[in-house]
């Protein structure tokens, strides 16, 4: 019996042992998009963009808000907008990454800085601008059956 209560004790341990490795091991995955390829690929989440693509050393990876209808349809996930940060705001957010401290450009100064267009679009426009405001809001409109589409995570 006291073996049997030993081995038990040690399988959970494993399991514990193993579920933190795991995590340890990345984090939480985002849907990114190489300009210059056209292309979706998947990174950390927590990457600041832009980041370096799939196709070269540039940093033309910009995080991708995919949708879907439903989310369990590869097939019919598509791009709501793409996402980029100025270099004033990336620099600024991978030194208080680096320093484990707040950024010094505040929340409100840091959504003047963030910048979002359509994937077919050729210009990027601010976030908290009109045309920046509708484009992340657009793709919430609801369908012809009455649904909008939801965020979709790799």
């Amino acid at each position: 019996m006291q073996l049997l209560v030993a081995a038990s004790l040690f399988l959970v341990a494993c399991l514990f042992f193993y579920n933190s490795w795991k995590q340890g091991r990345g984090g939480a995955k985002a849907f990114f998009y190489d300009l210059s390829k056209s292309q979706l690929f998947i990174a950390e989440a927590s990457m600041i963009p832009p980041i370096r693509g799939i196709d070269g050393p540039e940093e033309d990876g910009v995080k991708a808000v995919v949708i879907a209808d439903k989310p369990e349809d590869m097939k019919g996930r598509r791009i709501a907008y793409l996402e980029r940060y100025s270099p004033e705001l990336k620099k600024d957010m991978e030194e208080a990454r680096a320093k484990n401290s707040a950024p010094m450009i505040g929340r409100a100064g840091a959504q003047a800085l963030r910048f979002v267009r359509r994937e077919k679009d050729k210009d990027w426009y601010p976030m908290i601008s009109q045309e920046g405001q509708k484009i992340v809001s657009e793709w919430t409109t609801p369908g012809p059956d009455g649904l909008s589409p939801v965020v979709c995570v790799p």
